[in-house]
């Protein structure tokens, strides 16, 4: 179920958020075993309905228990009050990233309110697998890298879920647009570093 709530200051419009009473299980994907890693699959699991070519999105990490204490009425709207056992952390989608503007300039604007947890974002990307990695040009400049990438015959594309936690616990989820299935889900707390690197800064103004 997706909802949407403004949270974060650089944002003044709705949002979304997502949230789940279902334990994801290994039968269709990786096991989710802590909060923040049912959080990241749950993400991921939302991106993926919406298909491919997706502009990135930003999500806040909301204490369920919480939510439900100080905002019934939205915990109502969320489905959170149904009597099911809902998830530790509820996801909730923020406004949309202005289009054009580079994602680590708009991450460094953003600033949380005491209720965030945590905040995590989707986002796909162009990689190359190692064996391609040796033949990158040395000379070339961030938006020439980009277009070599984007033609080499060797790349893939990836969608990046990561997500971090006010005390520094992360996540991600890897998933490549060719085994586009959860069961090819990859996750890992250092799959995608620099990315949880800048969203742990969101939280240190």
């Amino acid at each position: 179920m997706l909802a949407m709530s403004n949270l974060s200051s650089s944002s003044s419009s709705s949002s979304s958020s997502s949230s789940s009473s279902d334990q994801p299980s290994s039968a269709s994907g990786p096991v989710a075993s802590t909060p923040i890693t049912r959080a990241v699959l749950e993400i991921d699991e939302y991106a993926s309905g919406l298909g491919w070519d997706q502009p990135a999105r930003l999500f806040a990490l909301v204490d369920t228990a919480r939510l439900r204490s100080d905002e019934p009425e939205l915990a109502t709207q969320l489905g959170l009050d149904d009597g099911s056992t809902p998830a530790p952390l509820t996801p909730v989608e923020q406004d949309e990233i202005p289009a054009g503007t580079p994602l680590d300039e708009f991450l460094a604007t953003i600033a949380w309110p005491g209720a965030v947890a945590g905040c995590a974002i989707t986002v796909e990307r162009l990689m190359l697998p190692p064996s391609a990695e040796a033949s990158v040009p040395e000379d070339l400049d961030e938006s020439a890298l980009v277009d070599w990438v984007a033609k080499h015959p060797d790349r893939q594309e990836v969608r990046m879920t990561v997500a971090v936690l006010r005390d520094g616990t992360r996540d991600s989820a890897l998933r490549l647009r060719e085994k586009d299935s959860p069961t090819q889900v990859l996750t890992g707390a250092g799959l995608v570093p620099g990315l949880a690197e800048a969203l742990a800064a969101t939280f240190e103004a």
